[in-house]
């Protein structure tokens, strides 16, 4: 039989304890460089406009710097794929969108390098990005039902413009058209900026429009806007019904912008980034910054949002599969 002399299990015992406050001071010591946050579009668009006033609130209470980094291409898929492929150490997160690289990609097109959910780790989802129907002065039509139609008399001769293949502009439209059986003509963009330059030159005589681009054209006379696709009416436009509420049973999830990191991020760095963006949103000078753009602020736990990603990818596996959208 082996014995152990006790200077031999003190020695074991300072080891293990050694090995147990390494570990947690490790723990604690998150973060100790620079975090890459990185943003799926080019510069200049609704993601840097969000991502930039909580970056610097995260900054300055976690002590490192929020390093921004803007990878467009692709629908948003090479800057998830980087994301997806980094260590889950917290030090490379990702902005992104259930209307594009984190849900509506799977449907669009073949052999995405990525799950967005298996292979990342939900983090919060911050806002909510409402989304309006909006037309040229120029289209004879001043209510959804007008729109509708409208286009009922002229099938197939009325084109709308969105940001993208894929987006939820083009996913609402989807849904529309499988409700009232009218046909629409879709003229995909690279991101909303080009869209709006169309609309205002008249171009296009219908486009679904984020509210940062929207509000400020419509209150200046230069788009109409007939509804938004969201469940409930936006409170910085309360005369503007809902799709809803001319189409029964019209039902988008929200459009939301919310924060992830590659799968396996350690749950005390999941919570701690959690606490620290649901700080920010919550500043007065951040939630105030981001409800001027047209955005509401929203956050949640963790697990609250990965059921929304998979709640989100479901809805929009059903609208490709009754629109026989085939991913190319």
């Amino acid at each position: 039989m082996i014995g152990f002399s006790s200077a031999m299990v003190r020695t074991v015992a300072a080891v293990m304890l050694m090995a147990i406050a390494g570990s947690a001071a490790a723990q604690k010591a998150y973060p100790n460089k620079p975090i890459q946050l990185v943003v799926p579009y080019p510069p200049g668009g609704s993601g840097d406009a969000i991502v930039r006033p909580i970056a610097d609130k995260i900054s300055a209470a976690m002590g490192v710097p929020i390093l921004v980094v803007n990878r467009g291409g692709a629908n948003g898929i090479i800057a998830s794929q980087q994301v997806a492929a980094s260590p889950p150490d917290g030090y490379t997160l990702e902005l992104s969108y259930n209307a594009g690289p984190h849900a509506s990609v799977l449907f669009f097109f073949k052999d995405v390098p990525y799950h967005p959910v298996k292979d990342f780790t939900a983090i919060i989802a911050a806002v909510e990005v409402p989304i309006g129907v909006v037309v040229h002065p120029s289209l004879p039509v001043h209510t959804m039902a007008e729109l509708i139609d409208y286009a009922r008399k002229n099938p197939g001769k009325l084109s709308y413009g969105s940001p993208g293949i894929g987006s939820a502009h083009q996913m609402a439209i989807e849904m529309l058209m499988q409700a009232t059986g009218i046909k629409l003509v879709h003229v995909p963009y690279r991101g909303g900026g080009p869209v709006i330059t169309d609309l205002l030159g008249g171009q296009i005589p219908m486009a679904l429009m984020t509210m940062p681009g929207l509000i400020p054209n419509v209150k200046a006379g230069k788009f109409r806007a007939l509804a938004v696709i969201e469940p409930q009416r936006y409170p910085g436009l309360p005369d503007v019904p809902t799709v809803a509420e001319t189409v029964p049973g019209f039902v988008m999830p929200a459009t939301w912008a919310g924060f992830f990191g590659p799968a396996g991020l350690p749950k005390p760095i999941v919570d701690r980034l959690n606490s620290e963006i649901r700080k920010a949103l919550a500043s007065p000078d951040v939630k105030a910054r981001l409800e001027a753009m047209g955005l509401v602020v929203t956050g949640n736990t963790p697990e609250e949002f990965a059921d929304m990603v998979k709640r989100d990818i479901e809805v929009y596996r059903k609208i490709t599969a009754a629109a026989r959208i085939q991913p190319e």
